[in-house]
């Protein structure tokens, strides 16, 4: 390893994405589920979030051959966030637990499938 190898730091996450077999019903889930901002078009550009220790990344949703996601999203309320999903098209995979010494989870798919879990603020 070098030295410039080894003063760098951890690189951080700096955008994701969600590809999607139906992009619009995906783009209301997300704007439902987590008041997301997200633009139309054939790139759904989604605004950075706000709430956590810092800005999120940004990203977006875009038509693909295939859907796939891998997320964890910060959420208010469990409790509320699990009847949004549960209101938009989406399915619980596990029930809301509490990490040892770290935050509470739960898991959810999206209306395709995705899972995601969601972490209470």
């Amino acid at each position: 390893m070098s030295n410039d190898e080894a003063s760098d730091w951890a690189r951080p996450v700096v955008h994701w994405e969600i590809e999607a077999l139906d992009p619009e019903r995906q783009r209301a889930f997300y704007a439902a589920v987590f008041n997301w901002d997200i633009s139309e078009g054939p790139i759904m550009n989604v605004a950075p979030g706000l709430g956590g220790p810092e800005p999120g990344p940004a990203g977006h949703i875009r038509q693909g051959d295939t859907s796939r996601v891998s997320l964890y999203v910060q959420v208010r309320d469990l409790a509320t966030a699990l009847e949004r999903v549960a209101d938009n098209g989406g399915g619980v995979t596990f029930e809301r637990f509490d990490v040892p010494g770290g935050p509470t989870l739960a898991g959810i798919t999206d209306p395709e499938g995705n899972p995601l879990t969601l972490v209470q603020q």
